[in-house]
């Protein structure tokens, strides 16, 4: 049994060539509570427990519907094993090779495994227990530690849901290695198999504080170049992002991203407005006369929100994804498109390098 996770480990050599794994063995089923979600909830649970708080019983019975419904989801086939459906076999190495060669274009859901769009509804349920809960501690006035916890988690939780979007991206990205799109489809197995991701786990606080520094800043709308921003926000920081804008803003792709995320509009909207700026020799405007200007109703303010980043996030995702189909300027990417895939290479790196130096 894996000690962490409390699954069975399977070993997943009987699908995956040497050169094709990512990963020796893995254990199969939902991950419902990690050690450090279980310890919030026992916490919350022994500090309700004590006050005699009004919503206990709703307390357990949310926590009790959700490990119900990763227990329904645990009954149909793992997507890390061979399994024997309806009109044949289906194994991990086929799953992943269809992935890889899917030349589909628009929503993917219907072609994607049971498994995976009912785990999707199970991390959302998730996600909302989460922030319940999170409201909970607070109303019942508990240790401001505990709230910010949960509250955490929550957005952890949210960044899952990111990454699923953007794995499904990259393994499309045929400008990628073979050997990085096996890699990516290997982790998305392993997301949609437990509802949890490692990679993800690191990259979400980097993501979260750049949100957090993108919420706080005012972009320079006259210049339209954000270039005192990015540096305010990069300063604020970790290492890894720091060496993501200083290694790739000068690929066009990602400069455009930047610049989307940045100023919280399309690039088409960015493009016009620098055209009419520049045409009527303004030097600066505030971030309230971007709509007037752009003749149609923009939000260039940013909360601190989990859910506005997501939807800010879908946007320019949807973006990307017809620019992409369509073959018409502007990026392809989102920009956590591109940093989900730097910290994957740099981390490919680090491996390659650790087995080399073991030799």
């Amino acid at each position: 049994m894996d000690s962490t996770l409390g699954f069975e480990t399977v070993d997943l050599s009987e699908f995956f060539t040497e050169e094709e794994k990512s990963a020796e063995s893995a254990p199969t089923g939902i991950v419902v509570f990690t050690d450090k979600q279980q310890s919030l909830i026992d916490q919350l649970n022994s500090k309700l427990t004590e006050i005699h708080y009004n919503h206990f019983e709703q307390f357990e019975k949310r926590v009790g519907d959700l490990q119900k419904l990763a227990a329904a989801i645990a009954n149909f086939p793992s997507l890390l094993e061979r399994a024997d459906l309806t009109v044949g076999s289906r194994t991990p190495q086929s799953l992943i090779e269809s992935l890889i060669n899917s030349t589909r274009e628009g929503d993917t859901t219907l072609q994607l495994p049971s498994k995976a769009t009912l785990g999707k509804g199970f991390l959302v349920a998730k996600l909302h227990t989460f922030a319940s809960l999170e409201k909970l501690a607070r109303q019942a006035n508990l240790d401001n530690q505990l709230v910010k916890e949960f509250h955490n988690e929550t957005v952890s939780m949210m960044f899952l849901l990111l990454a699923e979007d953007v794995y499904l991206n990259l393994i499309k990205d045929t400008s990628l290695s073979i050997d990085s799109r096996w890699q990516l489809a290997t982790s998305l197995l392993l997301l949609w198999e437990h509802r949890a991701d490692q990679n993800i786990s690191d990259i979400s606080p980097v993501l979260q504080s750049v949100w957090n520094a993108r919420a706080q800043l005012a972009p320079a709308f006259g210049t339209m170049m954000g270039t005192s921003e990015l540096m305010t926000m990069t300063f604020a920081l970790d290492e890894q992002w720091v060496t993501f804008t200083a290694t790739k803003l000068s690929d066009d792709d990602v400069r455009m991203a930047m610049e989307e995320f940045l100023f919280g509009i399309s690039y088409e909207q960015i493009t016009k407005l620098k055209s009419l700026l520049r045409e009527k020799g303004i030097s600066a405007i505030g971030r309230n006369e971007v709509s007037s200007y752009l003749g149609e109703a923009v939000t260039t303010d940013v909360s601190m929100d989990y859910r506005d980043f997501f939807q800010q996030y879908s946007i320019r995702r949807d973006n990307a994804r017809v620019r992409n189909r369509l073959h018409i300027p502007g990026p392809h990417k989102t920009l956590e498109d591109h940093f989900i895939c730097f910290v994957m290479e740099k981390n490919n790196e680090k491996q390659e390098k650790d087995a080399s130096a073991e030799k």
